[in-house]
């Protein structure tokens, strides 16, 4: 059984949606529209679970006969978008034809290759399920594809029907977590639980395994593999070791956090195995410092906060790029995490189960209420038999209505001439949806490169070539395959996890000379980057007397760290690159000067 924030099971009728009510027939043009979207939709999630939480496309190619021509999905950051697959594999069915789009394009800025596909493959009309959510994003290839000559349509703008606004629905739906880090400085939160009939998390004794069932349990699995991180408390970690994996068999492995004021947990714990994927501790400054420096010797990460609160941590892993997270805590944390208003969607498992106990823990603390109007009522509500168990999920705040245009930059320097994002003396960048993101070494762009052979070699990104080139040269077969690996991965996010545990498991296939070398295989591949694409160029001179900074709060070599206390290496030979190319450096030495 496939989860999917658009439906949760694959029987329809064993789901009650309170937002499925019977609709009015539509016109058979709109209705094929919605149908057509939804199905873009549905393509879109099927990434779910096998890479890193990023925006979600889906595209539709529906010949002018009326079949369906190609499909497409955006696998992960840095992979073939939906539409040049979708038009790759329509070919000639292309001209003519109408591409459905669950959401404007816009993976990476200065990236037009969705575009240019569906205007190159002859299409002759787009239908748009949703604007793209992020400012910078918003309505640019909207206005390409229009300036091409092609007819653009978008769901609740130029299309409205009941069938359109159920298909808009899916849109949103879809891209949840991009649509909240759009709204909000905090990732898209999901709450889960599993709970008895009388509302009891555990025995009174703590013992909990298992309330729900087996295909319950499955269903956790791929709600991990759906997020970026999964949180739980101190409570959680002394009371059940939890291992917090994901689905079984492969596919992504969320982070692990764990949320304890006063770092009073084990010295012992399955969370400390960073064998198969890491674990941060957040926890209160000045929390217990001889057992953060035995979690550090174990390879735990430990951030410390002034004042720790849900509200505090989400805005620091909004910061360090996560869309989704998944809270497994029990009542206590989940009280505070809902009072601080950072939890958006509930998923509650409910077994056929009565365990009594007065003193039995429940799912949710105390939120001080007092009366029952003061009850938070879900909305959008679904029901779901899993196994023996009943799943009731729904929204505890409405998804932000992403309709109304918000002004672009070029309307808010009408109104307000002052503002401008460019006149900043400190450009941040990281992921690669962010307005500077195609500066990152994790940007869609591949690059050709000699190796020792003097051929010249094609890697996906400049993150496939970094992480490769820590195994270049070691004689041993375990590195070589690494590097066919790496070079063979789908995305420079799928690069970097291969090289990183190999670094991690295997230290001594590390070559010998990689800590001397490393910035200089960095500023090489960044040089052929920014020197045969010539809009990435631009971006990069258009950032003259700024200083760049790449803004990971954790990597405290390549990135500015979370209060400036990194090296920022990557923003540092970014800029030295930026002076090459502007003429003001007259070194050309291959080891670049590092002094900012």
């Amino acid at each position: 059984m496939a989860l999917s924030f658009l439906t949760l099971s694959a029987n329809p009728s064993s789901i009650i949606c309170k937002c499925r009510a019977s609709l009015p027939t539509a016109p058979h043009a709109l209705a094929l529209d919605a149908t057509y979207i939804r199905r873009a939709a549905h393509l879109a999630d099927k990434s779910a679970g096998f890479t890193s939480p990023h925006p979600n496309f889906g595209c539709v190619i529906l010949s002018p006969a009326g079949h369906v021509a190609g499909e497409g999905y955006l696998y992960a950051q840095g992979t073939a978008a939906a539409e040049v697959q979708a038009v790759d594999a329509a070919g000639e069915l292309c001209r003519g034809a109408t591409a459905y789009l669950n959401m404007e394009p816009g993976d990476c800025h200065g990236d037009h290759s969705a575009v240019s596909a569906l205007f190159q493959g002859g299409v002759k009309r787009v239908v748009i399920g949703m604007r793209h959510p992020l400012q910078h994003l918003r309505g640019n290839a909207v206005r390409a594809l229009r300036n091409q000559g092609l007819h653009v349509d978008i769901l609740g703008e130029d299309l409205t029907s009941n069938h359109i606004e159920d298909a808009q629905r899916e849109c949103l739906l879809v891209n949840a977590p991009l649509i909240c880090r759009a709204a909000s400085r905090v990732p898209f939160s999901v709450l889960k639980y599993a709970m008895t009939l009388d509302g009891k998390i555990a025995a009174s004794s703590g013992h909990a395994s298992w309330i729900s069932s087996k295909q319950s349990r499955n269903l956790v699995f791929e709600l991990r593999g759906r997020s970026d991180a999964v949180i739980v408390g101190g409570n959680t970690v002394r009371r059940d070791n939890p291992r917090l994996t994901a689905r079984h068999g492969g596919g992504h492995m969320p982070m692990r956090i764990v949320m304890t004021q006063t770092l009073d947990l084990p010295e012992e714990a399955n969370l400390w195995d960073m064998a198969e994927v890491s674990t941060i501790v957040v926890t209160q400054r000045g929390a217990r410092r001889s057992f953060q420096k035995l979690l550090a010797s174990k390879g735990v990460e430990v951030v410390e906060f002034d004042i720790l609160t849900p509200q505090e941590v989400m805005e620091y892993f909004h910061d360090r790029g996560y869309l989704s997270i998944l809270w497994e805590c029990g009542g206590t944390l989940a009280a505070s995490a809902i009072s601080s208003g950072v939890i958006h969607k509930v998923y509650a498992f409910v077994a056929p189960k009565i365990i009594g106990g007065k003193n039995a823990p429940s799912p949710v603390g105390d939120l001080g209420m007092v009366e029952m109007t003061q009850a938070l009522n879900l909305i959008d509500v679904c029901y779901e038999q899993v196994g023996p168990d009943m799943l009731i999920s729904g929204f505890l705040q409405p998804l932000p209505d992403m309709i109304p245009v918000i002004p672009s930059r070029d309307e808010t320097f009408v109104v307000d001439p002052t503002v401008s994002p460019y006149e900043s003396r400190i450009i941040f960048f990281y992921k690669t949806w962010d307005l500077y993101g195609a500066l990152s070494n994790f940007s869609p762009h591949p690059i050709q490169m000699g190796d020792e052979n003097g051929d010249y070699v094609t890697w996906l990104s400049v993150e496939h070539y970094y992480q490769a080139h820590k195994f270049v040269g070691v004689d041993d077969p375990m590195a070589q395959d690494c590097v066919e690996r790496i070079k063979s991965a789908k995305s420079p996010e799928e690069a970097a996890r291969i090289g990183r545990s190999m670094q991690k498991q295997k230290p001594n296939l590390i070559r010998s000379d990689w800590e001397n070398i490393k910035i200089d295989v960095m500023y090489k591949a960044l040089k052929c980057k920014f020197s045969i694409y010539p809009h990435l160029k631009t971006m990069l001179l258009s950032t003259a007397g700024s200083v760049l900074v790449e803004a990971s709060p954790h990597d405290l070599f390549w990135g500015g760290g979370r209060e400036g206390e990194g090296l920022n290496y990557l923003g540092r030979l970014l800029m030295k690159l930026r002076s090459e190319f502007l003429g003001e450096s007259s070194s050309s030495s291959e080891t670049p000067s590092l002094t900012v």
